[in-house]
């Protein structure tokens, strides 16, 4: 989470205005959907009106921004389905045994 964090401060963004979207800290680096979770999160506390800025960066796969502008119907439409928040509280936390189990990276015999 380094990098989006440096990212940001040299755009000239407060650690206030990151943190909703940091989500590597609580359920490691998801990669590909790193941004589109991050912005799940931020959708879930943003305010009608507020501006939102969604940019990715992968190893060789480029980098893409978009802005959005919240609205008061993304808000009225926010208690239809559980938060991010929600989502990552009511997770299973699994051991590498069970995950190599899972993925077949272990044969048991």
């Amino acid at each position: 989470a380094k990098f989006p964090q440096r990212a940001g401060q040299l755009l000239g963004f407060k650690p206030e205005q990151l943190a909703a979207g940091l989500l590597a800290p609580f359920i490691g680096n998801t990669y590909a959907g790193s941004a589109l979770l991050g912005l799940t999160a931020v959708f879930d506390q943003a305010a009608a009106g507020e501006r939102v800025l969604l940019v990715s960066f992968g190893s060789g796969a480029g980098s893409d921004a978009i802005s959005f502008r919240v609205t008061a119907r993304m808000q009225a439409q926010r208690d239809l389905a559980p938060s991010t928040a929600t989502y990552i509280a009511r997770r299973t936390q699994i051991d590498y045994a069970l995950y190599a189990r899972y993925r077949g990276k272990l044969a048991l015999q």
